[in-house]
């Protein structure tokens, strides 16, 4: 329960982390970006059926709409669509076009809000995170505590962590997994269309979300500290 997290490649994170809980409500959160899709094929290995979070905000690129529908019956995926509260059309009625006015605000209420929900009933929680990623995700582990805002707790497993973004798709096409076709468009990190640019050449990969002004959602901005997974969390 003590070894070190840092030394195991993706697939021995995988599956270490489901040998030290065996039975335990798991899922990953899948943007359908190539880690996500990278860390879903390791996980299909053990876990075929394991709920993929999709957030589903309403603003996403037609391409990822088509892909994700494409890849959950390639792959026989059990998807879980993550829905806010209001529909887009509801939101704008109520609220203008927060994507615009105040985009932390529509994050906040399309995807924050909806998926740390949804993530009660788990115990394990995969992502595709990886530390190149942004400034923010420099101090992520593989292995962290993620404590939800009803207080309850989850392991989030980041198996990507420690990977540079060649190694990715290294790993990604040496499985034969297609990709999102925006990559081959220009766009290096894909969100929500309003929110979503073609970075620069020679720009941070990250630079092209939310023009520039932010770097995080606000989805990982809750985890606490890198662990060594004891038992199973309450």
């Amino acid at each position: 329960m003590n070894r070190n997290w840092e030394q195991l490649t993706p697939e021995d994170a995988v599956a270490a982390v489901l040998a030290d809980h065996p039975g335990a409500p798991a899922c990953i959160t899948c943007s359908f970006q190539v880690e996500d899709m990278l860390v879903l094929d390791l996980l299909r290995t053990h876990l075929p059926h394991i709920p993929v979070m999709f957030l589903d905000t309403g603003y996403h690129f037609p391409e990822t709409y088509a892909y994700r529908d494409r890849m959950a019956h390639l792959w026989d995926l059990n998807l879980v669509n993550v829905l806010p509260r209001q529909t887009v059309p509801e939101q704008e009625a109520a609220c203008g076009l927060l994507n615009r006015t105040e985009p932390a605000r529509c994050c906040q209420l399309r995807k924050v809000e909806p998926l740390m929900a949804s993530l009660r009933p788990y115990r394990l929680w995969f992502t595709g995170l990886r530390r190149e990623q942004s400034p923010t995700r420099r101090s992520l582990g593989l292995v962290e505590t993620h404590v939800l805002p009803s207080g309850e707790s989850l392991l989030k497993i980041n198996p990507l962590a420690l990977w540079e973004n060649r190694a990715v798709w290294r790993a990604a096409h040496a499985r034969g997994i297609e990709a999102l076709p925006l990559y081959a468009q220009g766009y290096t990190s894909i969100g929500c269309a309003p929110c979503t640019a073609i970075p620069a050449p020679g720009a941070d990969p990250r630079s092209g979300r939310w023009g520039g002004a932010h770097l995080e959602c606000g989805i990982h901005t809750v985890t606490r500290p890198p662990i060594s997974p004891g038992p199973e969390p309450a």
